[in-house]
């Protein structure tokens, strides 16, 4: 047998074990809707694998390493990064979908490219940007911009549509169409519900006799509690069922234990957020020169506008492209002044 057959029976295989074993609620790689862009089928993954493979040797997953979750340029190597958060939203993803006989790979790999598009200096940063723009600024639709036009010097990764449809919908108010999908978008509550109040008791924000009692006797009177809880919850509700399921419990609670870190790490008077003026006004000085001076950015995003990109947006690409530290670099290297020697 030629070697290339050999190697397509391999991805054949998997195809055809992914039929045997999986829920009849799976997402199944054989039957992917597809990509935008017709390409030869690879000879040993499956097509969700692939797109897995693609996020992760992207350039834009490289750069949430140094983007902030939370904490702004955190002191100390155990605070979340944007990064961590996403690799933690993977394996809880993963750990439900496993449990669920759904498909990890396409899980996986909706996970790992969720939050591609999003800014430095976290919501803040998306926030401002949304305020500057005319068009308006969603990390969700950028993380599917990011995939679709921006990655590989404008080509995009070309990624199937079961996991664009699950990166634009990965938010609250998003309604995916794979149960995959809906596995990632709870994930990604039940993962900063958990880290972010482990990182915020870490800090000495707050304490864990601050939370609510009401929420906790639901959720877990520990970060590692909550986690399981939150886990288990969703998956002996959700098995064997058409529908990713929550308690009316475990619903309302993790709904107001976000509240709650709204009121008392995320705004007012938190620590967390003392330099989050700072960061959002540098972003406005980076925005109004950019926009004011587009040719002074990078070559990619310079024929994004030749090639008619309204110029709004691709300055919103190329700041929420920037890590934490390059925002500070470039805000210092344009607008503080540097001592004269001679």
């Amino acid at each position: 047998m030629p070697i290339n057959e050999k190697y397509n029976c391999i991805r054949e295989m998997l195809e055809e074990e992914e039929q045997k074993n999986l829920s009849p609620f799976a997402s199944l790689s054989s039957r992917t809707k597809g990509r935008e862009r017709i390409e030869e089928k690879c000879d040993i993954r499956p097509e969700y694998q692939r797109d897995r493979d693609r996020i992760l040797h992207s350039k834009s997953f490289r750069r949430l390493k140094q983007k902030t979750q939370v904490f702004f340029a955190p002191e100390g190597d155990h605070y979340r990064t944007r990064l961590t958060h996403t690799l933690e939203v993977s394996q809880i993803a993963r750990t439900i979908s496993k449990a669920l006989s759904l498909n990890e790979d396409l899980t996986e790999a909706i996970a790992l490219g969720h939050d591609l598009g999003h800014t430095p200096f976290g919501h803040s940063g998306e926030n401002i940007l949304n305020q500057l723009s005319p068009l308006g600024f969603e990390h969700s639709e950028q993380s599917v911009r990011v995939v679709e036009r921006l990655e590989k010097n404008g080509a995009g990764l070309n990624l199937t549509w079961e996991v664009r449809d699950g990166i634009r919908n990965h938010q609250t108010s998003g309604k995916p169409s794979t149960l995959e999908g809906a596995v990632v978008r709870i994930s990604d509550k039940i993962a900063y519900l958990y880290h972010d109040v482990d990182d915020a008791i870490r800090a000495g924000i707050i304490k864990e006799k601050n939370l609510p009692k009401y929420l906790t006797d639901v959720l877990g009177h520990s970060a590692n509690e909550r986690l399981d809880n939150m886990i288990h919850d969703v998956i002996v509700n959700s098995l064997g069922k058409p529908q990713i399921i929550q308690t009316e419990d475990f619903r309302l609670s993790m709904t107001a234990l976000r509240s709650w870190m709204f009121e008392n790490i995320y705004r007012g008077e938190s620590p967390v957020k003392r330099e989050e003026k700072k960061a959002q006004q540098m972003i406005s000085f980076l925005y109004e020169y950019y926009f004011k001076h587009p040719y002074k950015m990078t070559g990619e995003y310079i024929e994004l506008i030749a090639a008619g990109e309204p110029k709004e947006r691709v300055v919103c690409d190329y700041i929420s492209g920037m890590t934490d530290n390059y925002a500070i670099e470039k805000f210092e290297e344009l607008f503080v002044p540097v001592g004269w020697r001679f």
